[in-house]
């Protein structure tokens, strides 16, 4: 960095390149747009329904028929895919999730109906249980509650299937189970399902801002006081999220996940860096609704914090952002 001490005023002054719009356009480092975007929404049965989830103002869960007239919009504007995540019926849920690999359970006839009216558009689906369990936890538990690793992949592995089968570009394993990946890839290509994506999940932390989340799958009553800490990881680990991230790709995943996001940009920063692989980022529900009410209550404006907080995750490396502000987003920048 000896420039540095090269490079002196009056000779540089960086108030220059700031002077007009044309120079700080033509400098800036990262850019926003709707192909960086991925939008998740939730799907119910039914038909014509829309049920708002108070603790996310804005964001609704969809019958589907509704969600493929806002995917088509979404596609429209020029966001390339969605992830899917289901609302589960209380009487379909229990304690091995049976339903989760229901080849014509809500996640599989949504795929397969969103795939032939928009053939274009990405799919992703959540590859994990808590939607599923009794208990809430991302996996089959043992008489003492532990989530037992193994067993849970067994039912992971038919989970990945069915959607691959029913059609999914990407199955996004976010469960945090040991060797999932491997176990996924394998069963992948022995189908013949060889271009079917794996995004994992692979630094997901045990965060406390996943709550609003839970209250829109409906989990979080399944869930009660228990936590996720023993699969999920410790928020104040960074050098592990790296080993996560490198055991994920070495057993075949295409692209890797860090959640939550702008907590945790510091985790994409490194992934990025030092393994230089396509890297996304969530911007988690309590992100979401946190924003949500500084905008309801004055205290920020809501169209340039949007934006400004999506081209922070491109700063730090992101490839792509899971953000229910990608719709929003994606008008805000088609009007630039």
């Amino acid at each position: 960095m000896s420039f540095m001490t090269t490079r002196q005023f009056p000779t540089t002054r960086m108030r220059r390149m700031r002077r007009d719009d044309f120079s700080r356009r033509l400098m800036r480092e990262s850019t926003l747009t709707a192909a960086d975007l991925i939008w998740p929404v939730f799907v119910l049965e039914g038909e014509n329904r829309r049920e708002a989830v108070p603790s996310m103002p804005g964001v609704e869960r969809l019958s589907l028929d509704l969600l493929i007239e806002e995917a088509r919009e979404a596609h429209e504007l020029g966001i390339p895919a969605l992830a899917l995540f289901p609302v589960i019926d209380p009487s379909l849920k229990s304690e091995l999730a049976e339903e989760a690999f229901n080849a014509n359970g809500l996640v599989q006839r949504s795929v397969r109906a969103l795939k032939e009216a928009l053939p274009e558009l990405g799919i992703i689906t959540d590859v994990a249980l808590d939607p599923y369990t009794s208990h809430g936890q991302d996996g089959i538990i043992d008489d003492q509650g532990y989530v037992q690793n193994d067993r849970t992949v067994e039912t992971l592995l038919k989970q990945a299937l069915s959607h691959a089968e029913a059609g999914a570009d990407v199955v996004a394993p976010s469960d945090m189970m040991d060797g999932r990946i491997g176990e996924i890839r394998r069963v992948l290509e022995q189908e013949q399902l060889i271009n079917t994506r794996i995004m994992a999940y692979s630094a997901k932390y045990a965060s406390r801002y996943y709550g609003p989340f839970r209250d829109a799958v409906g989990s979080a009553a399944n869930l009660g006081r228990a936590d996720k800490s023993t699969y999920q990881m410790d928020p104040a680990n960074g050098d592990e999220a790296l080993h996560e991230v490198a055991l994920d790709l070495a057993e075949g995943a295409d692209m890797v996940m860090i959640k939550p996001g702008m907590p945790y940009l510091d985790v994409v920063r490194r992934v990025k860096d030092e393994l230089r692989v396509p890297t996304f980022a969530y911007q988690v529900s309590g992100e979401y609704a946190m924003h949500m009410a500084a905008f309801e209550n004055g205290w920020l404006d809501a169209d340039s914090v949007i934006l400004e907080s999506l081209v922070c995750f491109k700063r730090a490396g992101a490839d792509g952002v899971l953000t229910y502000f990608a719709k929003r987003a994606a008008r805000l920048l088609a009007a630039q």
